[in-house]
């Protein structure tokens, strides 16, 4: 790379596809919010509760489920999983991609709200006082949730550190646009999208009319694809989503070629291009790659040992956009994101503990 430095450490582009960013060289300054709204994301996505088991390879074959990707099941077979597994490594979890996100920004110090649907049951009720706890706005209330199950996903962790989810959704499929807020929408930065969304014709209108309200009011939009199963199997549905375009995007690698339906990295981001003002595509142990309107940006990773994937792409959307809804540059964001999920992957469950993020951000803050 031909480039040089200011007096921060960044590099300043002069003829190179991206830059990259490299942890010794970029720090991380408290800075104020750049807009002065009540929430700095408004989420919507399914409501659900993780319960995280560990599996060995052969669990995969034995009981026919495909490894590696999120599969909706009814709640028959998702409970002869749970019982083909080991019920004494069982741990249970607040989870659902986009709670998992706007909890993370929220642990990072930003305020969010989470549009979601829960039933009148034990598990509703624990996802609510979840939400609660970490300061998470949301216009449910136990008394109001409909009668029926609330959603569940079995999180499958195989040796490799690869998750493997199996969700039924409960009452979750029954999420719409009568679940939404718009007055929350219209007092936040971001509208968050949750891409599994897709896979249910009210949870589509519902990211449609939380698109529709977002842009009427100026407040940018964001979307996650979720999951490769998403873009593969609802590929027209996302599209209706993605529309003209959106804000901003979060995907990881094969999401990012399955979309554009290219076969390299280097294609994908130039098609992404055309559908994103910015967007970040995650990279597994290979860090992050960052558009941000302009210019292409590397993040590198952080090295662990990855115990447990399930959450890495939410705790990075969480982190990242806290750090651009607090005067933080995408590259500030992007190593703030970077760091934050690798801590999420060294340890099971999707989530890190309050002290945890402030931490994070204390190695970081100078």
């Amino acid at each position: 790379m031909i480039g040089q430095h200011n007096n921060n450490g960044f590099a300043i582009l002069l003829k190179n596809p991206a830059i990259p960013i490299r942890h010794p060289t970029l720090l991380f300054t408290l800075r104020p919010k750049i807009r002065c709204m009540k929430y700095d994301v408004y989420g919507i996505g399914n409501a659900i509760v993780d319960i995280i088991t560990e599996v060995d390879h052969d669990f995969f074959t034995k009981n026919e489920v495909e490894k590696g990707v999120m599969t909706l099941v009814d709640e028959k077979r998702q409970l002869h999983l749970l019982q083909a597994s080991d019920m004494k490594k069982i741990k249970m979890s607040g989870g659902g991609s986009a709670g998992n996100t706007v909890v993370a920004l929220n642990q990072f110090g930003g305020k969010s709200f989470y549009s979601c649907l829960v039933a009148k049951d034990e598990l509703g009720e624990f996802f609510l006082k979840d939400l609660k706890r970490n300061g998470v706005d949301t216009n449910l209330t136990h008394e109001q949730c409909p009668e029926g199950h609330s959603g569940r996903c079995l999180v499958m962790t195989s040796p490799d550190a690869e998750r493997t989810m199996n969700t039924f959704l409960g009452v979750s499929s029954f999420l719409s646009p009568e679940h939404l807020d718009a007055e929350a929408i219209k007092n936040s930065s971001f509208v968050y999208l949750e891409g599994y969304l897709v896979a249910s014709t009210r949870g589509l209108e519902a990211l449609k009319e939380a698109k529709r309200i977002a842009e009427r009011h100026k407040v940018s939009t964001a979307l996650t694809f979720s999951d490769p199963s998403m873009v593969k199997y609802f590929s027209t549905q996302m599209e209706e989503i993605v529309g003209a375009s959106v804000d901003l995007l979060f995907c990881n690698e094969e999401e990012a070629m399955i979309f554009t339906g290219t076969k390299t990295l280097a294609d994908a981001r130039q098609k992404l291009k055309q559908v994103a003002k910015r967007f970040a595509i995650t990279l597994g142990a290979n860090g992050a790659l960052i558009y941000d309107g302009d210019t292409f940006i590397q993040i590198e990773p952080y090295k662990v040992r990855a115990i447990d994937t399930n959450g890495a792409g939410d705790m990075f959307s969480g982190a990242f956009m806290y750090g651009i809804t607090h005067g933080h540059s995408y590259a500030e964001a992007g190593k703030l994101a970077s760091l934050a999920s690798s801590r999420v992957v060294s340890q099971f469950g999707p989530r890190l503990q309050p002290d945890q993020a402030k931490a994070i951000l204390g190695d970081l803050i100078v």
